[in-house]
């Protein structure tokens, strides 16, 4: 970069002034010459008193200015220029390193924005880990600790803002079979995001390697797995169905279609959704599982910032419900259950800040059936 570039942009009006300056006295100079050398070859009469004016006593000094400073201006500002950089070369290598260390944080902290312009994304992850190093104290963990962070974070093709999931569990008697009882699910997610494509897809399956194949392609794909067992068929809509996807309050067209192995629904997002601005997504399925099962796992497929979870129960034959968060975060989950004076079961838990993708939540539960009997007398009194 030219040192021209760097100036302070008030040192570039002072000699854009200057010059300006220079420029008028030479050009009022050459005009106050030749207009006394016109007034010398005319006959004026009653106007004769012109020829007494010092026109060319006011020129000739005002024509040498502008040219000697002009001269000046450019045959010093090279040199000027130069004293200037070997005296800030000089300031900063008098520093210590510890005062200049500070001084460049400071700067970017207060800057930000500066470190596009300075330098590239791969010699800025070798900054972060070099400074995570020096903080932690340990130069592997800092490294591997940084690079799992920017493949969550940093890489992620979504952020999901102001997430809410609700879950609704209800007994399925009509899918239920003698080997199989079955909960119906009904699962709810909503959450603001500039969508990363055209195409959201929602798919079940019951072979465990196109479900691996399948996982890899977040946020696109949202993948169930469903072990093949009485009363539940990864291909049918009675076992799985999306039942609708919505941005910003409208529906979306849904597309279905079965494969040996399972099914997926297509939804094609509207124009609206795809114009690179913030959205409010809601979208709504329906799946079945084993009411021995016991468990159930939410997982976040982007990071998120502010997630709600809300599990209603009421529906069921379960006795006790627990969630349980595999978040390594400092931020303390809260978790809130409805009073035993109201019909309705519910249990709620609210994670404020960010969360990392893959960061998930245990649903876990016991069935009245499976109380000992004396927990039963007293869940009855």
């Amino acid at each position: 970069m030219a040192s021209k570039d760097v100036l302070p942009l008030y040192r570039r009006l002072l000699k854009t002034k200057a010059a300006l300056l220079a420029v008028s006295f030479t050009l009022i100079g050459i005009l106050l010459i030749m207009l006394n050398a016109w007034l010398a070859t005319l006959s004026l009469g009653d106007w004769s008193w012109l020829h007494h004016l010092p026109l060319d006593e006011v020129g000739d000094p005002l024509l040498g200015a502008g040219l000697v400073s002009t001269v000046l201006d450019y045959s010093y500002r090279r040199d000027q220029e130069d004293v200037a950089i070997q005296r800030t070369q000089q300031a900063i290598v008098d520093l210590s390193p510890a005062k200049l260390w500070s001084v460049l944080c400071e700067g970017l902290a207060r800057h930000p924005a500066e470190l596009a312009h300075l330098t590239t994304p791969e010699r800025l992850d070798d900054a972060a880990a070099a400074i995570m190093a020096h903080r932690l104290g340990d130069e592997q963990f800092a490294r591997e600790i940084y690079a799992d962070i920017r493949d969550q974070a940093i890489r992620a093709a979504e952020r999901w803002y102001d997430v809410e999931a609700r879950v609704r569990l209800s007994t399925a008697v009509e899918r239920s079979t003698a080997g199989t009882p079955l909960l119906d699910v009904t699962v709810e997610w909503e959450y603001t995001t500039v969508p990363s494509g055209s195409e959201r897809r929602f798919a079940c399956v019951s072979d465990r390697a196109a479900y691996n194949a399948l996982r890899g392609d977040i946020p696109a794909t949202s993948t169930w797995f469903m072990a093949p067992r009485p009363g539940m068929d990864a291909r049918s809509q009675e076992s799985y169905e999306l039942l609708e996807l919505t941005v910003d309050g409208r529906p979306q067209p849904i597309r279905r279609t079965v494969q040996a192995t399972g099914q997926t629904y297509r939804v094609q997002l509207d124009d609206a959704a795809q114009s690179g601005m913030p959205v409010r997504i809601r979208q709504l399925l329906r799946v079945v599982t084993p009411s021995w099962g016991h468990r159930l796992f939410v997982e976040l497929p982007q990071p998120a910032r502010g997630l709600s979870l809300r599990v209603d129960y009421t529906d069921t034959a379960i006795a006790e419900m627990m969630i349980t968060d595999t978040v390594a975060a400092t931020q303390v989950a809260r978790v809130h259950r409805s009073p035993k004076a109201v019909s309705s079961r519910v249990v709620s838990l609210d994670m404020p800040g960010w969360l990392l993708a893959k960061a998930g939540f245990a649903v876990t539960w016991t069935l009245k059936s499976e109380l000992p009997h004396d927990a039963e007398h007293r869940e009855a009194a």
